[in-house]
């Protein structure tokens, strides 16, 4: 396999939900998506098999991490600068205080994340 070099505005985004965008790149052991959520972008608990580091770049959003209902769920805010990371199968919500630019890294890659099966 040969280095390559991608562009995020020459990528095909997708919007698997209302008021979010995504552009990904995939490799063979991890995936990185450029996800761009507009103020108000509400994402439903969910969990994955993918270990994920979502690294916020602009913008505030507040995650709710563990199963909603639960003594484990907590709610934290993430602001422009900081990292989350997610251990794979923890069940997790965002919603995005302001507009937002998020760089979501995903181990081991796959085609489908929480967000598309909803």
């Amino acid at each position: 396999m040969d280095a390559a070099i991608f562009r995020w505005d020459e990528l095909p985004g997708d919007k698997p939900m209302a008021l979010l965008e995504r552009r990904r790149v995939i490799g063979e052991k991890a995936m990185i998506s450029q996800v761009r959520l507009k103020k108000g972008c509400d994402i439903p608990s969910h969990a994955h098999e993918n270990e994920q580091f979502a690294c916020l770049m602009s913008g505030r959003m507040r995650f709710g991490l563990g199963a909603p209902g639960t003594p484990e769920h907590r709610e934290v805010v993430l602001h422009a600068g900081e990292v989350l990371h997610l251990p794979a199968l923890l069940p997790h919500s965002a919603f995005a205080i302001e507009d937002c630019l998020i760089l979501d890294i995903f181990s081991p890659p796959s085609e489908k994340t929480g967000i598309d099966r909803h």
